[in-house]
Parts: C-alpha cells; sequence; structure tokens
C-alpha cells in the first residue's frame, strides 16, 4: 500500500508493529502517529492479523532463526521482548511443537494469512499470492521503466537551455562505436530514442530510417517523437509476447558475415544501452545543474 505521497503506510505499520520498543498495541500506535483502535483496525486490514497476533507469530519466527544461529535461549528471549526464558520457552513449544533446544529441527517460518513473515537477517518477506494466470514479469517492468525514466529525463532536459542541450561536455564520448559520438546531452538521450526507431524498423522490415528526428531537434521535440516511438515500442513487443513469439529470429543478410538478431536478444541489448545511457544523460544533466533523481526501478515503482 503506497499513498500518493510516496509514503509506504503498510511498511510504517509493520515497523511499528516489529519495533522491539514497542510491548504493546499502545505504543505502536503512537510510533505510528494513529490512534490504538485506527492503527489496530488498518493493521488487521492491510496484514488479516491483529497486531498483537502479528508480532507474536513474527517475532516467534526471529526467535526460532536465531536459536538456530546458536544464541541462547535466555539471550534471545530477553531480545525478543519475552518476560522470561521460562514464558518463551511455554510459547515456542506451543507454537513449533518442540522445545527451543529443538529450533533446529523446525523451519522458522510459521503458517501466515497474508504470507508475511520474518526474513533474515531485520528483514520482512510477503510472499506472492501464487496466479497460474498473472505472475510480475520483469521484463515488461524494465521496458515500462526505461520508457518512463527516459521520458522523465527529457522532461528535465527541457530547462536546459539550447546551447546546454548541444554542449560537447563530453569530448569523444562513444557508447557504441556504429553510432558515434555521443559528447552532449542532447546527443545522449537522442541515441536512447534512436536505437528503439531501428530496432522497430529492422523488426518490421522497413527501410533504414533517418536520424533527423532524433538528431536535429531540441528536448520537447524528442519528447514528443519519444512518445510516439515508446508507444510503438511497447505495442510491438507486447504483441510479439501475447503471441509467444519472442524466440522469432530476425537474420540481417547485408551484414557480412550474416547476423542473427533473436527478438529478446534484441530487448535485451536495448535495455542494456538504454541503461547507460541514463545514467550518462544523468551525470550530464547535473552538470548542468538539473537533478534528474536516481532513476532507480523502484523508486519509480512507487511514484
Amino acid at each position: 500500500m503506497t499513498e500518493p505521497s510516496g509514503r509506504d503506510r503498510l511498511r510504517e505499520l509493520l515497523d511499528a508493529v516489529t519495533d522491539a520498543g514497542n510491548g504493546d498495541v499502545g505504543s505502536m500506535a503512537r510510533s505510528s502517529h494513529a490512534s490504538e483502535f485506527h492503527f489496530s483496525r488498518e493493521v488487521r486490514r492491510l496484514t488479516g492479523e491483529s497486531p498483537a497476533a502479528l508480532r507474536r507469530r513474527v517475532m516467534l519466527e526471529r526467535a526460532a532463526w536465531r536459536l538456530q544461529r546458536g544464541e541462547p535461549v535466555s539471550s534471545v528471549a530477553a531480545a525478543e521482548g519475552w518476560s522470561s526464558a521460562e514464558v518463551f520457552s511455554r510459547a515456542f513449544r506451543r507454537t513449533y511443537g518442540r522445545p527451543p533446544s529443538q529450533a533446529a529441527d523446525v523451519h522458522f517460518r510459521l503458517p501466515a494469512p497474508n504470507g508475511l513473515h520474518f526474513h533474515p537477517p531485520q528483514a520482512l518477506w510477503i510472499d506472492s499470492q501464487p496466479s497460474p494466470v498473472s505472475q510480475p514479469d520483469v521484463t515488461a517492468l524494465m521496458i515500462e521503466h526505461d520508457l518512463g525514466d527516459t521520458a522523465g529525463l527529457l522532461t528535465c532536459a527541457t530547462r536546459l537551455s539550447a546551447q546546454q542541450w548541444t554542449a560537447p561536455i563530453r569530448p569523444g564520448q562513444t557508447v557504441l562505436a556504429w553510432d558515434g559520438p555521443e559528447p552532449s546531452v542532447g546527443a545522449v538521450l537522442g541515441a536512447i530514442v534512436w536505437s528503439k526507431q531501428v530496432w522497430l524498423a529492422t523488426i518490421a522490415g522497413d527501410d533504414f530510417p533517418a536520424r533527423a528526428a532524433t538528431r536535429s531537434v531540441d528536448a520537447t521535440a524528442l519528447a514528443s517523437f519519444h512518445a510516439d516511438i515508446g508507444k510503438r515500442w511497447r505495442t510491438t513487443l507486447s504483441d510479439y509476447s501475447a503471441a509467444g513469439r519472442l524466440g522469432d529470429t530476425v537474420i540481417d543478410a547485408l551484414c557480412e558475415p550474416p547476423e542473427s538478431f533473436p527478438l529478446y536478444g534484441i530487448v535485451a541489448h536495448v535495455l542494456t544501452y538504454s541503461a547507460h545511457r541514463r545514467e550518462l544523460a544523468r551525470t550530464m544533466l547535473a552538470e548542468h545543474g538539473v537533478d534528474a533523481g536516481l532513476g532507480d526501478p523502484l523508486e519509480w515503482m512507487r511514484s
């Protein structure tokens, strides 16, 4: 659950539940800046467990893991907030069916209605819900992130003057020899868009495209052209993926010797060099005084 402000409210609630200093629901709620009633309702709504039950289970999972690493029962009991080693031992036996001395014989994870577990050494893990129909697609994520981050960089670049856009602040900078030098912000961002344009023509069997649309334009015009190319790139890859044809191969007989380009290899090529160029552009924009952010996919997903 990520709010429009970028706050991860679920993460905040879980931090409050698992904080070693929060021994009861009241202290959990206070650290989360919420009333006890609202806090309990939100935790149960988002996790399917009460704060007390969730905390107890996660603490027991962490305790079992610590015991498996050889820590003494008394130390683990104290660290996990139990009033005594005896009370902890009874709770452990009741939950795992074995005493703490046999912790090595159990898996520290306990059944959970929400798939939320302790994850060593000090994190939490939420299992995804198994679905034969829809699983997260890393390739689709990276394609969307590439397009979104490129659009963001082009938006940042519109703040440059015409002179800054073409200023050769990296003389001789070359990413791929056949693409030529990319010494300016405009050249680097233009090459990102140009690469997709070329490969779209290759896939479609079209003539090799002229480069003017990505070379002799300003940031605003390039952003508009990128929106069109990006839409075609997304649609083309989505169509081939849906048809199960990303394994198709283009053979360029004009090369000497002829070269084969499997579609999934083309995607990997484009994403690899686009990521490199995006970081170059981000650094070059910073030299012009423009902050373009980190470009982190996780940050992008939260936004």
